[in-house]
């Protein structure tokens, strides 16, 4: 049977890829490993082998040049595939290249001198935009709003993952992975009526929950945020109803 003229070799579309983002404070391979062997906790699976952008501009000046080949394969042991480096110097990068990473500049299009006038305008309010999910989100199933917050009105399970560049709001239980602040913006939140995840991430910066989610806090309302480098959580009071008879 011959195949269908419309039929291409290869086809090119638009896609939405995550990535996490590890900011190298330290060009020591054995101290990034007792780190990460720490974040992990021994989970196998932390990372699920996610695409990861390794973030350079925290090196301290004169430090020792980074071993790339011992970097890649250090990541690779946990589960992060190395795709990028953000905020190379000059110097650094034909051997980035070498080991088939590319170059990340760090620039986004925030970076980009503000627009005047009605295009300005519109451009934010599309920026505003939410991701509204109205079914359960499965064991195995990832979502992702690009550029935006994401709203789910019923139940997050176990094995689930969510994520969202911007805050992340749960109207039922959140039991899964929970990703807020995707591309770097350390103001998200994420909130959840039950709250007992997996997992939470706001900014790149994670925390787990293998001895179980704050008892006081459990199954009810609450917010997670960041606060410098570490996670906090902070139950949310209902609010009273107002008597206005």
């Amino acid at each position: 049977m011959s195949k269908s003229p419309s039929q291409k070799p290869i086809e090119i579309k638009i896609s939405t890829v995550v990535a996490v983002s590890a900011i190298v404070h330290s060009a020591d391979t054995q101290a990034l490993d007792a780190a990460l062997r720490d974040m992990t906790g021994g989970v196998a699976d932390f990372f699920e082998d996610d695409l990861a952008v390794l973030d350079v501009a925290a090196l301290p000046p004169g430090s020792v040049p980074i071993d790339w080949a011992a970097l890649v394969a250090l990541l690779k042991k946990y589960r992060l595939n190395a795709v990028a480096v953000r905020n190379a110097p000059a110097d650094m990068h034909d051997a980035i290249l070498a080991q088939g990473l590319s170059l990340d500049s760090g620039k986004t299009r925030d970076d980009a001198p503000p627009k005047d006038g009605p295009t300005a305008a519109a451009q934010a309010g599309a920026e505003a935009q939410v991701m509204v999910i109205d079914t359960p989100v499965r064991a195995g199933q990832r979502i992702y709003a690009r550029g935006c917050d994401l709203i789910i009105t019923a139940v997050v399970n176990n094995g689930a993952e969510i994520i969202a560049d911007g805050s992340i709001h749960v109207y039922s239980s959140l039991y899964g992975r929970a990703l807020a602040g995707a591309s770097g913006n350390a103001q998200a939140r994420i909130f959840a009526l039950a709250m007992e995840p997996e997992l939470v991430s706001i900014a790149g910066v994670y925390r787990t929950f293998e001895d179980g989610f704050p008892a006081e806090m459990a199954r009810g309302p609450a917010q997670i945020r960041l606060a410098g480098d570490r996670i906090d959580i902070h139950s949310v009071n209902p609010v009273t109803p107002v008597n206005r008879s």
